[in-house]
């Protein structure tokens, strides 16, 4: 963790993946995020593999850095609660539509008597001022809304899903954004704000910022799209041995590849050195490399390339991150000990802060591990804490099941 938004407070309302990756990205900073969940816990904490039903694998990827309250929202005493606790907070997250967050008393015009200058983030499916509004999104319903699907499509045309939580992910990048830029505004102005940072809008502008293609002229200069990324002969190029990335990119990059392969004269041609001709002849020139790709080894591919700087790496499974020489020399996964899961392993936070020194990562929470100390510093009395337990409106985990 580092420690760079530390004294924020954060009441997290977010669920399943897009609003705890967001989230889980401020504790990263120093944030104090507090995860504010059902007495069941966050639905995600069930995703397999796990130890412990509350304590998925998933869910553990999504939220370190938190704390965790379990509120039963529904219940007419929980509203004491979330105004004591959003007095103290600095930012309240959410992925709810606001038809969902209005009843729970979550909706940015409650918070905002309470709290004046609160910054309040949200995260719905859809803009809420188009007709989808209220439609309920989820990642493979946003892959296939937004174009995702379609981009990866099969060699028989078939739309296919990324085998990753891509939408989500990426609208967590956005809400995070969000909520940063909304510290950023009032500590300048001393103003709260609202801002919405729906998942679908978030996905078409990463998606179309170089996908638009010649629609970005009116009238159009050709359809959609961008040539290169959609080139037959842009792959993984198969070697002796496996598969790898080579990507000459520049005219230089392009010289010396030729030079390597031992294609002297085209390395200066203006199929290669104009950059436009390049770009317009981009698939002629990959299928070069898909030709000569099989000839050499992985490991020799590697070693002249690396020698010309030219852009070029191993195909990693998934798997073979873990053992991955660079992510071991910079420490990206690390192991520790959970004090309910026993001995995990997890990448770390990819921020570096230079000139500073981290702190140790909070462990994932488990649900309303965290209920009684929140509520403390809250300044619920402990008489007062136990009635609330009592009456089922807390929920405290003391990590047996």
């Amino acid at each position: 963790m580092l420690p760079l938004l530390q004294g924020i407070r954060v009441l997290d309302f977010t669920t399943i993946v897009l609003g705890p990756y967001a989230t889980q990205t401020l504790g990263d900073l120093g944030a104090d995020v507090i995860k504010i969940e059902p007495l069941q816990g966050d639905l995600f904490r069930t995703v397999r593999p796990g130890r412990s039903r509350s304590m998925g694998a998933g869910f553990m990827g999504f939220n370190r850095n938190k704390r965790s309250l379990a509120i039963d929202l529904k219940r007419p005493e929980s509203r004491a609660v979330l105004e004591r606790l959003v007095v103290d907070a600095d930012a309240v997250v959410h992925n709810m539509r606001p038809k969902a967050a209005e009843p729970l008393g979550l909706d940015y015009e409650q918070l905002a008597r309470i709290k004046p200058d609160l910054v309040y983030a949200f995260a719905p499916g859809y803009d809420q001022g188009g007709p989808n509004a209220n439609e309920p999104a989820y990642d493979d319903i946003v892959q296939a809304a937004a174009g995702v699907a379609a981009l990866n499509a099969n060699a028989q045309g078939e739309p296919r899903y990324l085998s990753t939580i891509l939408c989500d992910k990426v609208g967590g990048l956005h809400l995070a954004i969000a909520v940063a830029t909304g510290l950023a505004h009032r500590a300048r102005t001393g103003k709260g704000c609202c801002i919405e940072a729906p998942m679908f809008e978030s996905t078409v502008a990463f998606l179309m910022s170089e996908q638009l293609g010649g629609a970005t002229f009116v009238p159009a200069l050709g359809p959609t799209g961008y040539d290169r990324l959609a080139a037959p002969n842009r792959k993984p190029y198969r070697t002796q041995d496996g598969f790898m990335a080579i990507l000459p990119y520049n005219g230089t990059h392009w010289a010396a590849f030729f030079e390597i392969i031992g294609r002297a004269e085209i390395a200066h041609s203006p199929q290669v050195q104009d950059p436009v001709l390049r770009s317009q002849s981009v698939d002629s020139l990959y299928a070069i490399i898909a030709e000569v790709a099989p000839t050499r080894t992985t490991a020799a591919w590697l070693a002249s390339l690396r020698a010309a700087d030219i852009p070029c790496a191993r195909v990693n499974s998934v798997g073979e991150l873990l053992q991955d020489p660079h992510l071991l020399a910079t420490g990206f996964f690390r192991e520790y000990d959970h004090p309910t899961e026993g001995r995990l392993r997890a990448p770390r936070s990819p921020f570096r802060w230079h000139g500073g020194s981290e702190t140790a990562d909070r462990h994932a929470p488990r649900p309303g591990g965290d209920s009684r100390a929140v509520l403390t510093e809250a300044g619920f009395e402990a008489g007062e804490i136990d009635r609330l337990v009592a009456d089922r409106v807390i929920g405290v985990d003391d990590g047996t099941e």
